[in-house]
Formats: C-alpha cells, sequence, structure tokens
C-alpha cells in the first residue's frame, strides 16, 4: 500500500470515527454539517430513484430524520455515504409498498421491463457528466431515463457517486454477481440508448 492510500485511509477511518460518536450522541451541529455535504448527492441519488421531485424531497426529509433517530446504528465500518444511501433507500421501498406496489417490484429487480421515467435536474453537473460532452451528456441523460430502475440505480452509484462495487452491494442489498450482472447490463443498455438518441439527433 502507497503512502498516500494509507494516509488517506487513517483519515477516512478518523472521519468515520467521529460521525459515530457525534451520532450517537446526536449532536446537532454534525448533523447540520451532514446534511450540508450530502445534500446534493443525496437528492440527485432520490430523484433517480423515484423520478419525482415532490416523493424524492420528501423520502430527504426523512431520511435525515430516520439519521437523527437511528444514527447509532451507523458503526463507521463502511463510508456514511453508503450508510446513508442504503438508509433513503429502504424508505423509498417503504413508501412504495404502500402507494405503488408495481413500482417497488421493479425497484427490488423482479420487472425487467419498465418505461421511461422523467428525471429533473438538479442544475448541477455529476462528475460523469464532466466526463463526456455537452451533447452527448444530453443523450446520456435522457438514455439513463429509459432504463430498469434496477440498472439506473448501479449506473449512477458508481459512475455518479463513484462508489465500490462492495459499497453498491451494501446500499443496494443485493450479491456482488447481481451487482455485477446489473452493472454490465445497464451499461449495454445505456450504450446502445444513447447510439439511438445520436441517430435521432442526426436525422433530425
Amino acid at each position: 500500500m502507497s503512502t498516500a492510500a494509507f494516509f488517506y485511509i487513517s483519515v477516512m477511518k478518523q472521519e468515520n470515527a467521529e460521525i459515530v460518536q457525534g451520532l450517537r450522541r446526536r449532536n446537532p451541529d454534525l448533523l447540520d454539517q451532514l446534511i450540508e455535504r450530502y445534500h446534493y448527492r443525496l437528492m440527485r441519488y432520490l430523484l433517480h430513484l423515484t423520478g419525482n421531485r415532490e416523493t424524492a424531497e420528501d423520502v430527504f426529509q426523512e431520511t435525515w430524520v430516520r439519521v437523527l433517530e437511528r444514527g447509532h446504528q451507523y458503526n463507521g465500518k463502511a463510508k456514511f455515504e453508503t450508510w446513508l444511501f442504503s438508509v433513503a433507500r429502504h424508505l423509498v421501498i417503504d413508501l412504495f409498498r404502500k402507494k405503488k406496489p408495481a413500482s417497488l417490484e421493479v425497484l427490488r429487480g423482479s420487472g425487467e421491463d419498465t418505461g421511461p421515467i422523467e428525471i429533473e435536474s438538479t442544475g448541477q453537473p455529476s462528475p460523469f457528466e464532466f466526463a463526456v460532452g455537452r451533447e452527448e451528456s444530453a443523450h446520456i441523460g435522457l438514455a439513463m431515463g429509459h432504463l430498469n430502475p434496477v440498472y439506473r440505480e448501479v449506473l449512477m452509484l458508481r459512475f455518479q457517486e463513484e462508489l465500490s462495487l462492495n459499497e453498491i452491494t451494501r446500499v443496494v442489498d443485493a450479491p456482488l454477481p447481481t451487482v455485477k450482472t446489473r452493472l454490465y447490463r445497464g451499461l449495454r443498455a445505456l450504450r446502445s440508448r444513447v447510439e439511438e438518441a445520436g441517430l435521432e439527433s442526426e436525422k433530425s
């Protein structure tokens, strides 16, 4: 392990330990810092997951209430954002269970085909969007909205939130082979959609 990598891991462990202690004490200053740090990323994740801004905002608020109430469950072994996304995802599943049973089945991975979902922009570019041109980014954004939600979710967690495969397994509560399969199929479907969008754009 390089010196830089060792230093990064040490800093991350120390930071996680501070978050663990702060959440157990229900430190309001720490909660404010976490909300400020993860506001954009959590909202972006929820927008992709729900496809609706109003729903995403409701779950966003409930997620932080849950963090305050159950912060003692975070043990610091994983990144805080991994635990945070997992909390938010379970709230979405609970919501879908009550209101949208069909959507719940798709999110669990039992549905293969789904119609397009309109994803509202947060107005801030993701790391993934920085890596591609503006025109191609528009094609990718349009294509993402047409993907099966289980594929869209792992693509977003991997390339926008930059989580590792093992971290994604914790968020989506699925084994590593399943996550790899969803990622592979999602990339293949995304590539196909982007190529189709590019061809349509050329024709017009």
